[in-house]
């Protein structure tokens, strides 16, 4: 699995492409050549970035979802409307697609936010909005997520 560190700013040009920055170019490197999956997020108005081991990965368990539940099906069509295969190019750049510019609200300004296995791809004001609006709660929320007792998650 890769783990990605860091949050990272760039420029998006008139064409929606963005300069992936030398850090994280490094750092995607090993996923370069079998190239992206480009999709909308499920909870913020970003898009997410799989390598596409993640996103196989990803589809295994989606895979396994039983269509004929109505909530299931359901669900597949959303979570992969608008999901794009995109590639760096030459240059390191990736090509964001008009659809999911529109989606994200993309401009100029652009954050590139790691999130263990995937890349968050955020337009930089609704990044930080998005980070001052969960900072009063982040230290319930961690408590709650990461606060449980040690031997009952087998952590020692």
């Amino acid at each position: 699995m890769n783990s990605f560190i860091g949050t990272y700013e760039c420029k998006a040009d008139a064409k929606g492409r963005l300069m992936i920055p030398a850090v994280l170019k490094k750092q995607l490197s090993s996923a370069l050549q079998d190239g992206f999956v480009l999709k909308r997020a499920v909870f913020q108005p970003c898009l997410e970035l799989y390598p596409m081991s993640e996103w196989n990965k990803m589809m295994e368990k989606i895979n396994k979802l039983n269509r004929f539940k109505k909530k299931n099906n359901d669900f597949i069509r959303r979570f992969t409307a608008g999901v794009k295969i995109v590639e760096v190019d030459s240059a390191g750049r990736l090509l964001i697609p008009k659809d999911l510019i529109g989606f994200s609200g993309i401009s100029k300004q652009v954050v590139l936010a790691s999130a263990v296995n995937i890349l968050e791809i955020w337009d930089k004001d609704k990044y930080e909005q998005a980070i001052d609006d969960a900072a009063s709660d982040f230290a319930d929320l961690a408590e709650e997520v990461m606060g449980q007792d040690d031997e009952e998650h087998g952590l020692s």
